[in-house]
């Protein structure tokens, strides 16, 4: 892209060195030949110089300002109407971004530049096919163009065609081991591919090429965190935060890894920094909720869950994770209300009728939380503890058949639980099935010898039957 040469300029500039350390002051001089007038290649330069300056200042509404000044000035150059179209693709005018391309590429077809940021404004505006066919023909003009194998490289990324997107990057590194962008991308789609190691040396191979890029530091965090190496992770953020202190995504990431190594006031240090810089952060207030409830710090717990949900009235685990604060302070109408709200939001979560389940049992809702459990074990048909829970349930309430069934299911999902045993063995005994109450019996002891002290006071009678106290000593 030109770049303004203050040698070609007025009597004013011309003992001005090439490069001024205060920029925006040239850009004030720049500003002033403009109104005074001038020659034509004089005040195209200065246009040219005052756009790029604006757009390095990523100050795009200014630039267009100019930029139309540019084109008006200089309708037939294509480097205007590119400086045009970069701009309105920067705020979002695809549509009129795509104009001014295609009236750059009429007066200059074989500038592969045109076509590459064309591609880009296509691959925003959602037209994939023809933004990799723009990188495609810039390819034929520029061929190993690693502007356009790079561009198109991203498009593929943001299509989830992940396994495209790291063939054209790797090739990209193989010939360029210094191209530092493409390091990046390729971490990026080795970690959604979740080749972690692969995605790791990616970013470290960026950020020895770019040490100040706080983005890849977040993005080695996160590949660190998912690998399950929480103190590195930690590390990583660190470095992040240390080039962007305000990036709100690596404090609440750093608290997550916390959290992970239990390290919950570590954490909720973090959070709170991260709700500092942005009260709205929903995610952040729950995280922040899960913390204060990990301590049992029940109050606290209840206003961060409640924060979350006033944020996102639609956030179904704010809604579990405060119900189940009430839960544990024993408010189980409240707790019920918001497991309810939050199934309503979300009916295939079946650790939420789990809990709405056992809110229901201590409320002594028993039809209620019978019909809750057996969802629990439709939708998470390998769950031991709730085949249990259901069984126990059932038998309370007389359903004798339906709960050794559920029984029988949680000792075939887990023969090692003592209880499940011990249960199957009452609900066999009541069913009159002498022989095999005294193997589960057996099995329950053999699993839990303490069940023996339980056994005694709940089968006084039995044990007085001469025939069944003979079974059991076998």
């Amino acid at each position: 892209m030109a770049q303004f040469d203050s040698d070609n300029f007025d009597d004013d500039f011309a003992n001005q060195p090439p490069r001024r350390k205060d920029r925006a002051e040239d850009i004030e001089r720049y500003k002033d030949l403009l109104k005074k007038g001038g020659n034509g290649i004089r005040t195209i330069e200065a246009l040219e110089e005052i756009v790029d300056f604006y757009i390095e200042q990523e100050k795009f509404e200014e630039a267009l300002n100019f930029a139309d000044q540019l084109v008006e000035f200089a309708p037939y150059s294509s480097e205007s109407w590119l400086r045009k179209g970069m701009i309105l693709n920067n705020v979002f005018r695809y549509e009129d971004a795509l104009e001014c391309y295609d009236r750059a590429i009429n007066l200059n077809p074989n500038d592969s530049e045109l076509y590459i940021n064309r591609g880009i404004t296509l691959d925003n505006a959602g037209r994939i096919e023809e933004a990799i066919s723009d990188f495609d023909h810039a390819l034929t003009l520029e061929p190993g163009s690693e502007d356009a194998l790079l561009n198109k490289a991203i498009t593929f990324e943001k299509a989830d065609r992940l396994r495209e997107a790291a063939d054209i990057l790797e090739f990209i590194v193989h010939e360029n081991s210094d191209n530092r962008d493409a390091w990046f991308e390729l971490g990026f789609c080795y970690d959604f591919m979740n080749r972690l190691d692969d995605a790791l040396r990616c970013y470290d191979e960026h950020i020895n090429r770019d040490p100040y890029n706080y983005n890849a530091w977040y993005n080695r965090g996160i590949v660190l965190s998912r690998m399950g190496q929480f103190e590195r992770s930690i590390d990583s953020y660190d470095m992040s935060l240390a080039i962007q202190d305000d990036f709100v995504a690596a404090w609440y990431n750093k608290g997550n890894s916390f959290a992970n190594m239990a390290k919950l006031d570590e954490a909720i240090d973090c959070y709170k920094t991260a709700l500092r810089l942005d009260p709205k952060d929903v995610a952040a207030w729950h995280n922040l909720g899960n913390a204060y409830e990990e301590l049992q710090n029940f109050s606290e717990a209840v206003k961060c869950f409640t924060q979350a949900i006033k944020l996102d009235s639609n956030h179904y685990d704010s809604f579990f994770g405060r119900g189940s604060c009430y839960d544990s302070m024993e408010e189980f109408k409240k707790a019920l209300q918001d497991y309810n709200r939050a199934l309503d939001l979300c009916r295939d979560y079946p650790e939420l009728w789990y809990a709405k389940a056992d809110a229901e049992y201590n409320l002594g809702k028993f039809k209620d939380s019978i019909r809750s459990y057996k969802m629990v074990v439709q939708l998470d048909a390998e769950n031991q503890e709730a085949w249990f829970d259901y069984g126990e349930t059932l038998f309370e309430l007389g359903y004798i058949k339906e709960a050794l069934k559920a029984l029988n299911r949680s000792i075939d999902l887990n023969p090692k639980i003592a209880a499940a045993f011990y249960s199957r063995a009452k609900v066999l005994f009541v069913l009159r099935k002498m022989l095999d109450a005294v193997d589960s019996l057996k099995s329950a002891f053999g699993l839990d010898p303490s069940l023996r002290q339980q056994f005694d006071k709940e089968f006084l009678g039995v044990k007085s039957i001469k025939e069944f106290a003979s079974l059991l000593q076998r």
